[in-house]
């Protein structure tokens, strides 16, 4: 028995780690499997940030005081700046006003919903399939094309967009259908696979690192290897800190992007 064991712990070892595949992004139905209201792990992870976050924020505008400790103070500076440099800085601080709950709401939950990446628990971003990116982006750009409406005009706003000024009459059967494709899917698209696709690839990252470090540390079994092993946990843990990073970089890049594509359809800062 002593043989077969050793042959199979060496296979084993020669069979390789267990990496992260885009499998891992659509996991089984796990509560009201064959029914339109289906919840997958990634659907109880964003049910369960979107609670948390409720909560904390509720619990820390009830508690508010005139001298904030240090969480309010934290919070409040999170407030201040999505509302001073990322809308008032594009928009301007009296149209920007109609936006701040908006873009405020986005930027929190797409960082929460991006933080869910290294929760443990957790361990995969609740914006790391391409659903809850594309919702955000059509709420960006349903408001976009309201207020274009709303300050132009439906017909004047789309002349704008499909006949910029100063493009010759001929070039126009060229331009309009290209800035008729870019309105309605390029940017909405281009919005909605930079978050998606940040996230997953941060996501194949971190699991990569992490299963090495399983594979070289444990399932190996092999004391020469476990000098590899260590070296990738190390760049996991590296990796699990730019993650996090990333996370708020891409909740700012969204909520910026969202104010820059709004600010378009009032035509003097479009």
């Amino acid at each position: 028995m002593s043989g077969f064991q050793g042959a199979g712990m060496l296979l084993a070892a020669k069979a390789g780690p267990d990496l992260p595949a885009m499998k891992d992004f659509l996991p089984p139905q796990i509560l009201f499997q064959g029914t339109p209201f289906a919840i997958n792990r990634i659907i109880l992870i964003r049910i369960v940030a979107t609670i948390v976050l409720l909560v904390v924020m509720s619990v820390t505008a009830s508690r508010a005081k005139l001298i904030p400790g240090r969480w309010q103070s934290a919070v409040e500076w999170l407030l201040d700046f999505v509302r001073t440099n990322v809308v008032y800085q594009v928009m301007g601080e009296e149209r920007g006003k109609r936006f701040v709950p908006m873009m405020t709401t986005l930027f929190f939950t797409i960082f929460i919903f991006n933080l869910c990446s290294v929760i443990p628990g957790a361990n995969m971003a609740a914006t790391a399939s391409i659903t809850m990116p594309l919702v955000f982006a059509l709420w960006i750009f349903a408001q976009y094309w309201v207020a274009a409406c709303r300050e132009q005009g439906f017909f004047k706003y789309l002349r704008s967009e499909l006949a910029p000024a100063g493009v010759p009459p001929l070039l126009l059967i060229l331009i309009a259908p290209i800035q008729l494709i870019e309105v309605l899917l390029i940017r909405p698209f281009s919005l909605t696979v930079r978050l998606f696709a940040n996230m997953v690839a941060g996501h194949l990252l971190v699991a990569t690192c992490l299963a090495f470090t399983q594979y070289y540390l444990v399932d190996a079994q092999n004391a020469l290897l476990a000098g590899a092993g260590v070296l990738w946990f190390v760049g996991g843990m590296v990796f699990t800190l730019f993650e996090m990073f990333v996370a708020a970089l891409q909740a700012y890049i969204f909520t910026i992007l969202g104010s820059v594509y709004i600010s378009q359809s009032y035509p003097e800062l479009g």
